[in-house]
């Protein structure tokens, strides 16, 4: 399924570095000491917004723009990079966006999407619900309601994949962690129009395992709860388009647990001096748990996001977990 060509990609990757530089992939050899492996980290927490998700955002506004069709407004539920996104792409056209989050949500990106010009609504118990009342709050208000899921959004958090390919074709591997699927899509789609033979395998929570049950049904497999302090991979409904390409692209699956998930942000920490948030600690735990399957292989590892609150950071440095 050919979600965006050639020539779409070029033209997002054109919108993208007019706000986003390319982002570094570097060879950290400590953690190759640690692993076993040669390890690049695609280092997505150094965007404007700290997230890979600042390049979906500011092309799926811009191509509205350009096609003529920008709405009243937009609005659209996250967890908090998606929503920075999102808030940016709109006020970088002049149109306002909502961005609905569930309670409890990190206080830090709230502030962050505010900051961006975003109206900040919370309402929900968690992601999927949220995302609920924002298809209401559309109908309501005349906005346009933006998904997680969309072919440009793909398109633009597909402009890392193809740095990191460009940069790096003899990668044997890449870990990368599932939210809603833009990220590992944009990996896949790029991956197989490059012709390259990497091997793509996701990562996921153990207490939101909706796509690891899913990938093992061969079928999209909802889950009740999405239970994880790494927000950006708690979800628990997957979006059927982005399964297909999942199922297709990926070799795998991996899950990992909110104590591996720590353990790798204290690693990350100590090897590369990187804040890092759960979700882009998730491919250096799976690495850790699965050392033997890649010893002596290039991996690439996505470090998606920076996004997480002092006081969560400060738990996982004093050698705990924190609670979700």
């Amino acid at each position: 399924m050919e979600l965006f060509t050639r020539s779409e990609l070029d033209e997002a990757a054109q919108i993208v570095q007019e706000t986003v530089l390319p982002t570094p992939a570097y060879s950290w050899p400590l953690l190759a000491r640690r692993t076993g492996a040669d390890v690049v980290v695609k280092h997505e927490n150094h965007t404007p917004t700290g997230s890979f998700k600042a390049r979906g955002g500011l092309v799926f506004v811009e191509k509205l723009r350009r096609r003529g069709a920008l709405p009243q407004g937009i609005v659209t539920a996250t967890r908090g990079n998606h929503g920075q996104s999102i808030a940016m792409g709109a006020g970088r056209v002049g149109i306002p966006a909502a961005i609905v989050v569930p309670e409890g949500n990190s206080v830090g990106k709230n502030d962050a999407m505010a900051a961006f010009g975003g109206e900040v609504i919370v309402a929900g118990c968690d992601f999927d619900d949220s995302r609920a009342i924002a298809l209401e709050l559309a109908a309501e208000r005349g906005y346009q309601f933006v998904p997680s899921f969309h072919s440009d959004l793909v398109a633009g958090v597909a402009t890392y994949a193809l740095e990191l390919f460009t940069t790096h074709p003899d990668l044997d591997v890449v870990l990368v962690p599932i939210g809603m699927g833009s990220g590992i899509c944009g990996l896949i789609s790029v991956r197989d129009m490059l012709g390259r033979k990497t091997e793509i395998i996701g990562v996921v929570a153990e207490g939101a395992a909706a796509i690891s049950k899913s990938f093992e049904a061969g079928r999209p497999v909802p889950t009740l709860t999405a239970r994880t302090f790494a927000d950006g991979v708690a979800c628990r409904e997957p979006q059927p388009e982005a399964f297909n390409i999942i199922k297709s692209g990926a070799s795998d699956v991996l899950k990992i647990s909110d104590r591996e998930i720590a353990e790798a942000m204290r690693a990350l920490y100590t090897d590369t001096h990187n804040l890092v948030e759960g979700a882009g600690a998730a491919p250096l735990a799976a690495l850790l748990k699965h050392q033997s399957r890649f010893a002596g292989k290039k991996v690439g590892l996505i470090q998606t996001g920076a996004n997480i609150d002092l006081h969560a950071f400060a738990e996982v440095l004093d050698g705990r977990t924190p609670a979700c």
